[in-house]
């Protein structure tokens, strides 16, 4: 059959089974969205407020179901405007595909209105990209862009398509997409042995989860090796809930802000199991003593992070899940006594504290924890807020934390959780944010609102940049350089004026009646919960230390 350019668009995504695109209209791509209007009925549209919430909400949808987002802009500000949400979708193998439009193929290169270079400006921060100037060409590069997206480790795609090209006619014929096989081509029995052999011979292992343990879906076969190694477990930032985190091996997350169990735990071990990690320099502070006493087996699905940041004494390249169903197959029960019972001792001595005096971040999360009972949602952004939040919310399932933890992006998560609630409409979906990086981001409360998302937006509000000053505080002489955020905002005459309803929360007696309120109104509502400038993330590894120099406020009294 004969289609243009946008028709073939909307058919193709139909193809991949796409039923929601998150975007901002414009002059260039005013053709696709013209047909996008026509299929309102097969594809639902989600409006934005501004084109970086479009990208981060595609993040938060294909991050809470494994599927992939889809997020659309025009040319220049608005392809340039998704760039944050692509780098920050890359930095965490986030499958989604960006769609922009671009002046006429004959005006590319001719600094034409609202030309921009996409593809050249995002090409380090894309798995891969495609410019679409033959109408020929653009539903094949499509299916391969959601397939390059999906495969292997995941990744952004981004095609630009001239308008022209929108417009231009050609045959098309639907095809079925193939399915995305799991990576398992790299998983050599050679392999598989000496992983065997090393486990057999350790003492005292110590299993490290990342966040490809998550992408994988690998949590049952993570389960049934955690319990035939009989090995602690910790996990990165990204590798929140792909092992459960009530399980009595579970030790906490490990690095800068992990608990002192994991990271001495993991400085002491003689091996450590790594499971879809990429040793990021949040996780290992000093590299050259980072598990120091350990051989290290690292299991990953990119080739590339072998030997990237640590140095290993074996390795299996393939998808998590797939190596560690040949490993379970592989390996019987051990048991290591005394470790267990030396790490039950560093768990009991070094628990996790805060003080309980007043509403702090930590209170704050442990409520919205024992409320949700921990069967919600969590989206976060970046900073003092996202540490509590991973430490204190025991996360029992994968997909459910949703975090920047390579690009650390400010302003990520309420379009991240508006992505997440549309993907899950029968989920608790709420987002914690610090007050700095909740003004990166509120405008996307009027896009719940507009479309009647029912997020719970938490801001833990200090007045500051509370990360940012706890770095301050601890290593630059307490000077406060543009960190103090104290002015006249009122979140909750801000959430009013948008629409959704705002509650204001000053002490722990208030907190739960808000909370109780928020998470039973069927509507977007904004708590704004304001706590001491002052309150600290603690345990911390200053950067670049071993991770066994951990400390928190007791050492520092």
């Amino acid at each position: 059959m004969k289609l243009n350019g946008s028709e073939i668009v909307i058919e193709c995504l139909k193809e991949q089974g796409v039923d929601t695109v998150f975007g901002y209209p414009g002059g260039a791509i005013l053709n696709i969205y013209d047909e996008l209007y026509k299929h309102s009925d097969e594809i639902r549209h989600i409006l934005t407020s501004h084109e970086q919430g479009a990208s981060h909400a595609a993040d938060g949808y294909a991050r809470s179901t494994g599927k992939v987002g889809v997020c659309m802009a025009t040319s220049g500000p608005g392809a340039t405007n998704l760039v944050t949400g692509i780098a920050t979708a890359y930095m965490d193998s986030v499958p989604i595909v960006a769609i922009t439009a671009n002046v006429g193929v004959s005006l590319l290169g001719k600094d034409s209105f609202q030309e921009i270079d996409i593809t050249g400006v995002t090409m380090p921060i894309t798995k891969h990209n495609f410019i679409v100037k033959d109408v020929t060409k653009l539903a094949d590069t499509i299916r391969w862009a959601f397939h390059i997206a999906q495969e292997g480790r995941p990744g952004p795609v981004l095609i630009d398509i001239p308008k022209d090209v929108t417009a231009a006619v050609t045959d098309y014929e639907p095809v079925k997409p193939e399915p995305v096989v799991r990576s398992t081509e790299y998983i050599k029995e050679a392999d598989l042995e000496a992983a065997v052999d090393l486990i057999n011979k350790a003492k005292k292992p110590f299993i490290f989860v990342g966040g490809g343990a998550v992408i994988s879906g690998a949590e049952d076969e993570l389960k049934e090796f955690a319990q035939k190694v009989h090995a602690p477990v910790a996990d990165s930032l990204m590798g929140k809930g792909a092992y459960d985190g009530k399980s009595e091996l579970y030790t906490g997350m490990l690095g800068m802000h992990g608990t002192k169990a994991a990271n001495l735990g993991v400085t002491q071990c003689d091996l450590l199991i790594t499971l879809g990690a990429r040793f990021s320099d949040r996780v290992v502070g000093q590299a050259k003593a980072f598990a120091k006493h350990a051989k290290v087996l690292q299991i990953d699905v990119d080739p590339a992070e072998i030997n990237k940041n640590i140095l290993v004494n074996a390795a299996v390249i393939g998808d998590v899940k797939e190596v560690l169903k040949r490993l379970n197959d592989r390996i019987e029960e051990h048991h290591h006594d005394e470790w267990d019972e030396a790490v039950k001792e560093l768990k009991a001595k070094y628990p996790l504290k805060y003080n309980t005096e007043g509403l702090t971040g930590p209170y704050i999360v442990e409520e919205i924890y024992r409320q949700t009972k921990g069967d919600a949602i969590i989206v976060t952004e970046v900073g003092q807020h996202q540490m509590w939040a991973a430490q204190y919310y025991k996360y029992p399932k994968p997909r459910t934390l949703l975090t920047s933890g390579g690009l650390g992006t400010m302003g990520y998560g309420l379009g991240a959780a508006i992505g997440a609630k549309v993907a899950n409409p029968d989920k608790t979906v709420v987002n914690i944010a610090g007050d700095g990086c909740f003004r990166m981001n509120m405008n996307e409360i009027a896009t719940a609102v507009r479309y009647n998302i029912p997020v719970v937006q938490v801001v833990i509000n200090n007045h500051v940049l509370g990360m940012v000053r706890q770095w301050q505080t601890l290593f630059y002489g307490k000077r406060y350089a543009a960190t103090v955020l104290n002015d006249a905002v009122d979140f909750v005459k801000l959430a009013e004026a948008m629409g959704a309803t705002g509650i204001r929360v000053t002490n722990k007696e208030e907190l739960t009646p808000a909370l109780e309120k928020a998470l039973s109104l069927g509507k977007p509502v904004v708590l704004d919960c304001v706590i001491d400038c002052d309150d600290k993330v603690f345990p911390m590894v200053a950067a670049g230390k071993p991770i066994d120099t951990v400390f928190d406020q007791d050492d520092l009294d």
